[in-house]
């Protein structure tokens, strides 16, 4: 692992993932790079050379008061980004700070293909109700569609701590890369892993044709310090969380399929849905980048 990227709103969630990121990469001697995104109300963006603009290029209603709005925001968020970075504790890791303004979920995306980010350490406050089916988060865009692993952090936790990571997956799809990647994180905290199926009503399978399914994928991918496991369950994101509370987990991981528009209105995302619900951290890698 070579860079992690913390997008950041400096709200509590954001300073735990920073907190988190901080220790992987004092681990795994990563580079760590702080993200702000200034996320404009009406879509306004501000240029350093003193002139105010729209996403679509035209000049930003509101004129000099605008403007000198925006200035001002950016420079105490600058200010903000520096006095992290000053921090006696981080001076023994490569740190640097982006400031910039947009899309949060555009700009993300986009540092992650610049610098080649191996992995994305993000807080979320979760959501439920209708605030989670009709709005979706940045935080759930990144997930879904990121072109690199991406942990989801709520509440504090220390990277030493982290022991058992849970693995839900149906066990029947080709998950090289994100088996590759899982490797990496088990290796990095030198963690056993807990490979969960959930049998639900609606896929249901015998324990039998299970255990089998996941030996195999065990024996397939080489996986060490493993062990299989089965959950039944009405509903599968309920069964993975459940499940890791039942055996104090520390960690969630999965893969996302990364759909997109009318699919993922009908399909929706379990990986979403247990960002949202877990108090666990959440590793989700896409089947769709490699």
């Amino acid at each position: 692992m070579k860079t992690i990227l913390v997008p950041t709103d400096f709200s509590e969630q954001a300073n735990n993932a920073l907190d988190m990121a901080y220790e992987m990469a004092v681990i795994g001697n990563a580079e760590l790079i702080i993200l702000n995104v200034l996320d404009m109300p009406g879509g306004h963006a501000y240029a350093p050379g003193g002139a105010s603009f729209n996403v679509m290029g035209g000049p930003a209603m509101g004129g000099e008061l605008d403007n000198v709005y925006l200035v001002e925001l950016h420079n105490k968020t600058k200010e903000k980004l520096e006095n992290i970075i000053k921090e006696p504790k981080y001076k023994d890791i490569k740190l640097s700070y982006r400031l910039q303004v947009g899309n949060p979920y555009h700009n993300i995306s986009e540092e992650i293909v610049e610098n080649d980010v191996d992995l994305v350490v993000m807080g979320t406050k979760g959501a439920s109700g209708m605030e989670e089916m009709l709005i979706g988060s940045n935080t759930e865009k990144v997930v879904r569609l990121a072109k690199c692993p991406v942990l989801t952090v709520k509440n504090k936790v220390g990277v030493n701590n982290v022991k058992k990571i849970v693995f839900a997956s149906s066990f029947t799809e080709a998950e090289d890369h994100v088996i590759e990647e899982l490797k990496k994180l088990q290796k990095l905290l030198s963690a056993e892993l807990h490979l969960l199926k959930v049998n639900t009503p609606n896929n249901f399978e015998t324990s039998r044709k299970i255990k089998q399914d996941v030996k195999n994928y065990i024996d397939k991918y080489d996986l060490q310090h493993a062990s299989v496991n089965i959950c039944n369950d009405v509903v599968e994101e309920d069964g993975i969380i459940y499940f890791a509370e039942e055996i104090d987990a520390d960690l969630i991981a999965m893969a996302t399929h990364g759909r997109t528009g009318f699919m993922h209105l009908l399909s929706g995302s379990i990986a979403e849905d247990v960002v949202n619900h877990a108090q666990r951290p959440v590793w989700t890698c896409s089947f769709k980048y490699k």
